[in-house]
């Protein structure tokens, strides 16, 4: 099934944990394999890291924090006209396809 949320749209996560839950943030990485996005500032995870020398440089030891992927069907677009959470809808017209928003019917593509 194709996705209909890209790099750079502002989402919010309708469900999961419930520190996250309502929280809005940009995507940064959008994985159509695995069904899953990369929002920034949320599901944030901390991994123990030792210090490590890779071709010539060295790792710093210490605890590193990053964004874990999230579900595409935990988050929700939101529209940058009506600024509340929306489904997207596909228009055609002819080559073109255009991503609208269902609640203003404003065209989230520009």
């Amino acid at each position: 099934m194709k996705v209909k949320i890209r790099k750079g749209d502002k989402v919010e996560i309708i469900s999961g944990s419930e520190e996250d839950q309502g929280e809005r943030g940009e995507v940064i990485k959008v994985l159509p394999e695995e069904n899953r996005v990369v929002v920034q500032g949320v599901n944030m995870r901390t991994k123990h890291q030792r210090q490590v020398q890779a071709k010539g440089r060295t790792l710093s030891p210490g605890l590193v924090r990053f964004e874990a992927p999230v579900s595409i069907a935990n988050v929700m677009l939101v529209c940058p006209t009506c600024g509340k959470a929306t489904r997207v809808a596909i228009r055609r017209d002819g080559d073109t396809s255009v991503r609208v928003c269902k609640r203003c019917k404003a065209e989230l593509d520009k």
